[in-house]
Protein backbone atom coordinates (compact mmCIF):
# COMPACT_ATOMS: atom_id res chain seq x y z
CA UNK A 1 0.00 0.00 0.00
CA UNK A 2 1.40 3.40 -0.95
CA UNK A 3 0.56 6.59 0.87
CA UNK A 4 0.00 9.95 -0.73
CA UNK A 5 2.69 12.40 0.40
CA UNK A 6 1.65 15.37 2.49
CA UNK A 7 2.93 18.53 0.85
CA UNK A 8 3.80 21.54 3.01
CA UNK A 9 3.90 24.98 1.41
CA UNK A 10 7.26 26.64 2.08
CA UNK A 11 7.46 29.91 0.15
CA UNK A 12 7.23 31.59 -3.23
CA UNK A 13 9.80 30.51 -5.83
CA UNK A 14 11.21 34.07 -5.91
CA UNK A 15 11.84 33.96 -2.13
CA UNK A 16 14.76 31.59 -2.77
CA UNK A 17 17.54 33.20 -4.78
CA UNK A 18 19.32 30.96 -7.30
CA UNK A 19 22.25 28.99 -5.81
CA UNK A 20 21.06 29.50 -2.24
CA UNK A 21 19.08 27.67 0.39
CA UNK A 22 16.47 28.45 3.03
CA UNK A 23 15.42 26.62 6.18
CA UNK A 24 11.83 25.60 6.85
CA UNK A 25 10.11 23.77 9.67
CA UNK A 26 8.11 20.90 8.17
CA UNK A 27 6.19 18.70 10.58
CA UNK A 28 8.64 19.64 13.39
CA UNK A 29 11.65 18.76 11.20
CA UNK A 30 14.25 21.32 10.07
CA UNK A 31 14.48 21.07 6.27
CA UNK A 32 16.91 22.87 3.97
CA UNK A 33 15.42 23.82 0.59
CA UNK A 34 17.86 24.73 -2.18
CA UNK A 35 17.39 26.40 -5.54
CA UNK A 36 19.83 25.70 -8.34
CA UNK A 37 19.43 27.97 -11.34
CA UNK A 38 15.95 29.04 -12.31
CA UNK A 39 14.01 25.81 -11.90
CA UNK A 40 15.82 23.06 -9.95
CA UNK A 41 14.90 22.60 -6.31
CA UNK A 42 16.16 20.13 -3.69
CA UNK A 43 15.35 19.45 -0.04
CA UNK A 44 17.40 17.65 2.61
CA UNK A 45 17.47 17.65 6.40
CA UNK A 46 18.96 20.91 7.64
CA UNK A 47 20.72 19.45 10.70
CA UNK A 48 24.43 18.76 10.25
CA UNK A 49 24.81 15.26 11.73
CA UNK A 50 28.35 15.90 12.97
CA UNK A 51 27.50 19.03 14.99
CA UNK A 52 23.76 18.72 15.52
CA UNK A 53 23.32 22.34 14.38
CA UNK A 54 20.69 23.41 11.84
CA UNK A 55 23.08 24.93 9.31
CA UNK A 56 23.05 23.03 6.02
CA UNK A 57 20.74 25.60 4.39
CA UNK A 58 23.57 28.15 4.80
CA UNK A 59 26.16 25.96 3.09
CA UNK A 60 27.76 26.55 -0.29
CA UNK A 61 26.32 24.70 -3.26
CA UNK A 62 28.51 23.22 -5.98
CA UNK A 63 29.45 20.10 -7.90
CA UNK A 64 31.66 17.16 -7.00
CA UNK A 65 31.96 15.26 -10.26
CA UNK A 66 28.40 14.57 -11.38
CA UNK A 67 26.94 15.24 -7.91
CA UNK A 68 25.18 18.44 -6.91
CA UNK A 69 26.20 19.05 -3.30
CA UNK A 70 26.09 21.48 -0.43
CA UNK A 71 29.10 21.89 1.88
CA UNK A 72 28.31 22.14 5.57
CA UNK A 73 29.43 25.56 6.83
CA UNK A 74 30.84 23.95 9.99
CA UNK A 75 32.77 20.83 9.05
CA UNK A 76 32.83 21.19 5.24
CA UNK A 77 31.36 17.73 4.64
CA UNK A 78 29.52 17.55 1.32
CA UNK A 79 25.92 16.35 1.11
CA UNK A 80 24.43 15.16 -2.17
CA UNK A 81 21.30 17.24 -2.75
CA UNK A 82 19.56 14.44 -4.67
CA UNK A 83 20.09 11.67 -2.10
CA UNK A 84 21.25 13.29 1.17
CA UNK A 85 24.38 11.10 1.16
CA UNK A 86 27.43 12.52 2.93
CA UNK A 87 30.24 12.14 0.40
CA UNK A 88 33.06 11.95 2.95
CA UNK A 89 31.28 9.94 5.65
CA UNK A 90 28.24 8.03 4.30
CA UNK A 91 27.15 6.97 7.79
CA UNK A 92 26.50 10.68 8.52
CA UNK A 93 24.07 11.09 5.63
CA UNK A 94 20.82 13.04 5.94
CA UNK A 95 17.40 12.40 4.43
CA UNK A 96 16.40 13.85 1.08
CA UNK A 97 12.80 15.02 0.68
CA UNK A 98 10.41 15.61 -2.18
CA UNK A 99 10.12 19.12 -3.62
CA UNK A 100 7.58 20.46 -6.08
CA UNK A 101 6.78 23.82 -7.60
CA UNK A 102 3.20 24.68 -8.42
CA UNK A 103 1.75 28.09 -9.32
CA UNK A 104 4.97 29.82 -8.24
CA UNK A 105 5.06 28.18 -4.80
CA UNK A 106 7.60 25.68 -3.43
CA UNK A 107 6.31 22.74 -1.37
CA UNK A 108 8.11 19.91 0.45
CA UNK A 109 6.98 16.40 1.34
CA UNK A 110 9.01 14.54 3.97
CA UNK A 111 10.55 11.26 2.89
Amino acid sequence: MTTTPTWTDICAVDDILPSTGVCALVENRHVAVFRLGADQFFAIDNVDPKSGASVLSRGLMGNLGDRIVVASPLYKNHFDLRTGECVETPEQSVRAHGVRVDAGRVSVALA
